[in-house]
């Protein structure tokens, strides 16, 4: 399944992620400054949140395509391709 976003939806991806890598480095320097272990969970928690957020966004668009594919595909391509997005949502459950 290729990676087809419009532009907007890359864009909103994106940002996402680079929040999250934002987040990242300031959670490695707030463990080597020592701060407080519940500063550094709480940041931990957001930054997964931000990245199960484009992740979610990433396989909704790949749901859309897939749907509006879907009235083409043979039968056997469409439990394959359902298999696979099931397989996505659950790798990020």
């Amino acid at each position: 399944m290729e990676l087809e976003m419009a532009a907007d939806e890359l864009k909103s991806v994106l940002n996402r992620l680079r929040r999250a890598q934002g987040q990242i480095a300031g959670i490695i320097r707030m463990i080597e400054e020592g701060r407080d272990c519940e500063d550094v969970i709480t940041q931990l928690a957001a930054v997964s949140r931000a990245l199960d957020r484009a992740g979610f966004a990433i396989i909704a668009t790949g749901l859309q395509h897939c749907m509006a594919d879907g009235a083409q595909a043979a039968t056997g391509d469409r439990d394959q391709m359902r298999a696979r997005l099931e397989k996505l949502f659950l790798s990020l459950a």
